[in-house]
């Protein structure tokens, strides 16, 4: 049985990078040529690979005994499949398809990464075995997919501004949707994200003091994530009260994302934090 479930795990670490490529050429290819009748293809692709993505995700929880959470390697497949959900989320809700490939292309490159250079790790620390830690990091992930997404709907917004103001129209200008769609996708996406790290935060908060003798609340990554929560509910508060509306809601995305990534990046290698597993 273990070896059956090795070799399983084995061929779809191979396959959910070429699936995501799959998905996202169909999505490219739908973009440039703009085919009606992969409308309904181009999702059930993307569909059916994350329905494998999250059965691998399964599985190596099961095989190894512990979340997928455990090295950079495994957080990338998690957040590759935390992209592709969230558009997928949001491509259901708003029935508005013209945009995936501007999405699923981190997806693919998070897990081709993932894929490449990821390992087996059956001896790991004991707290990284709990499924609520691992509850807790998939919506953490789920949350930053959110934010990444609304960042990249705000830069499409301004290209096709951009092409609008200096009446260049050409592909983007043709395919996209108009800028109060790309808009509000952009905010849906930042809902999404604080809603997953809404969920992330109130775990951590329940469990980890539990969890981690050495817990602080001023940890760096708490507080770091803790801001761009309040960040963004103070921002989406401003636009459900009509405070901020069109390019001031965009630039807001634009913004949080980078705000977002570059405490990411300080929390992870210049501080000292309890979250630091491996």
């Amino acid at each position: 049985k273990k070896n059956n479930m090795s070799n399983t795990i084995y061929y779809l670490n191979l396959l959910m990078p070429l699936l995501y490529l799959a998905a996202f050429g169909i999505y490219l290819y739908d973009f440039i040529k703009s085919r009606r009748r992969l409308h309904n293809s181009k999702r059930l692709i993307l569909f059916l690979t994350l329905i494998l993505h999250c059965f691998y995700l399964l599985i190596r929880t099961f095989a190894f005994n512990h979340p997928p959470i455990t090295n950079v390697f495994e957080i990338f497949t998690v957040l590759a499949f935390g992209i592709g959900f969230s558009y997928f989320v949001l491509e259901l809700a708003t029935d508005i398809r013209g945009t995936g490939p501007f999405i699923i292309i981190f997806s693919f490159i998070f897990q081709l990464i993932s894929s490449i250079f990821i390992k087996d790790l059956i001896e790991v620390k004991d707290v990284l075995r709990s499924n609520l830690l691992g509850v807790h990091v998939l919506h953490a992930l789920i949350g930053y997919a959110g934010i990444t997404i609304s960042g990249v709907y705000g830069f499409l917004y301004l290209m096709l501004y951009k092409e609008i103001k200096t009446n260049k129209f050409g592909l983007i200008f043709e395919r996209l949707p108009n800028l109060e769609i790309l808009e509000k996708l952009s905010f849906y996406s930042a809902i999404i994200g604080f809603l997953s790290l809404s969920v992330a935060i109130i775990i951590g908060v329940i469990w980890l003091p539990q969890a981690f003798p050495d817990f602080s609340y001023f940890d760096p990554k708490l507080v770091a994530s803790s801001l761009i929560w309040i960040m963004y509910g103070v921002g989406i508060f401003a636009k459900l009260t009509k405070k901020w509306v069109g390019k001031k809601v965009v630039m807001f995305s634009i913004f949080g994302f980078i705000i977002a990534i570059i405490s990411t990046i300080l929390t992870n290698f210049l501080a000292s934090s309890f979250h630091s597993f491996y």
